[in-house]
C-alpha cells in the first residue's frame, strides 16, 4: 500500500487530532509518515476541495469535527470519492448526545480556549528555554521580555519564572570582549532590561557557582577588577540600546518580575492573566 500521508482535518487548529496521530505513530517509530493539518474547515466547497487533494495523493483523512453538519458533509465527500476517512469526535458525542439527552454546542477548539492560561504558560517556558543564554537569537523579536547582562546577575532563573506567568521571555549574556549580537538593537528597546548588580554581591554569587561547578579556572571570573570591567561594558552596551536598568542586588526573583511586570503594564495594554499578583510593589 505504501505510506500513507495523514491528513488531520479540524473546524479548529487541529492540535486534537494531531495529539491523537502523534501518538499512533510513535507505535511504528521504523517508519516516516507524513502529515498535513487542515485547519478552520467550515464550508462543503473547502471540504471537497481538500477530499480532491487526498484523493489525488492518496492520503487518509483524519477528522476531528466537533460540528456535525460539517462532519457530515465531510464523511459524505468521502465515501462519495472513496477516501478512507477516520472519525475521531462522531461516535463518542453522539454517544453523549444520546446518554445525557443534550446536544452538543459545537463550538470548535473549545477545550483550548477554556485551558488558554494554561497552554499560554507551557508555551512560554518552552520559548524560555529555547531562547535562554543568547540561543536562537533570530526569536528576540518574539519575545514579549528580553534580559541582558552579564554571568550570574539571575536571567535564566528570572526568565524560567516570568515564564510561568505566560510570559515569552529571552536573555542574552554579555561577555566582554564578545560584540552582543546585532538583533538585540533591532527589537523594541522598552522591552529589554539589562540587569546589573553589585560588585561584592556579584563575587558572592559567582563565587557559589565555583563551587557548584567544580575546578576550573576562575582566577579572572571573580578577580574584582575584571568583574568592574565586566559592569562597565554592560553599562555602555545599556546606553547604546537605550535599556531600562533594574539593579537586582539582593533583590528575590519576585521583587525584580513585579517590577519589570509594572514597567510593562506602563508602556504596553498588557493581557490580565499575565500580571503577576500578589507581589508587593
Amino acid at each position: 500500500m505504501g505510506t500513507p500521508h495523514i491528513y488531520i482535518v479540524s473546524g479548529g487548529k487541529g492540535l486534537a487530532g494531531e495529539n491523537v496521530v502523534k501518538s499512533i505513530l510513535a507505535q511504528f517509530p521504523d517508519f516516516k509518515v507524513p502529515t498535513t493539518i487542515v485547519s478552520d474547515l467550515h464550508t462543503e466547497d473547502k471540504a471537497l476541495s481538500i477530499v480532491l487533494k487526498v484523493k489525488e495523493t492518496n492520503g487518509v483523512i483524519v477528522h476531528t469535527m466537533v460540528n456535525k453538519r460539517m462532519r457530515e458533509t465531510l464523511t459524505s465527500l468521502c465515501l462519495m470519492h472513496n477516501v478512507v476517512q477516520f472519525d475521531l469526535m462522531g461516535q463518542i458525542s453522539d454517544y453523549l448526545t444520546e446518554a445525557l439527552g443534550a446536544e452538543p454546542i459545537q463550538v470548535p477548539g473549545l477545550y483550548r480556549k477554556i485551558n488558554q492560561d494554561y497552554f499560554d504558560r507551557v508555551s512560554a517556558i518552552e520559548f524560555s528555554l529555547s531562547t535562554d543564554d543568547g540561543m536562537n537569537v533570530r526569536k528576540l523579536s518574539q519575545a514579549d521580555i528580553i534580559l541582558t547582562g552579564i554571568s550570574r546577575t539571575g536571567k535564566t532563573p528570572l526568565s524560567v519564572y516570568l515564564a510561568m506567568f505566560g510570559w515569552k521571555v529571552a536573555n542574552v549574556s554579555l561577555v566582554k570582549d564578545i560584540p552582543p549580537p546585532e538583533e538585540l538593537f533591532n527589537i523594541d528597546e522598552k522591552r529589554v532590561f539589562g540587569l546589573t548588580i553589585d560588585p561584592s554581591s556579584l563575587i558572592a554569587q559567582r563565587k557559589r557557582r565555583v563551587t557548584q561547578m567544580g575546578s576550573f579556572n576562575s582566577e579572572s571570573y571573580l578577580n574584582i577588577n575584571t568583574i568592574n570591567d565586566e559592569l562597565e561594558m554592560a553599562e555602555k552596551i545599556f546606553r547604546r540600546g537605550r535599556f531600562t536598568v533594574i539593579d537586582v542586588t539582593d533583590k528575590p526573583i519576585e521583587s525584580t518580575a513585579n517590577e519589570i511586570v509594572h514597567m510593562l503594564q506602563e508602556r504596553f495594554e498588557i493581557d490580565e492573566r499575565r500580571v503577576i499578583h500578589g507581589l508587593n510593589k
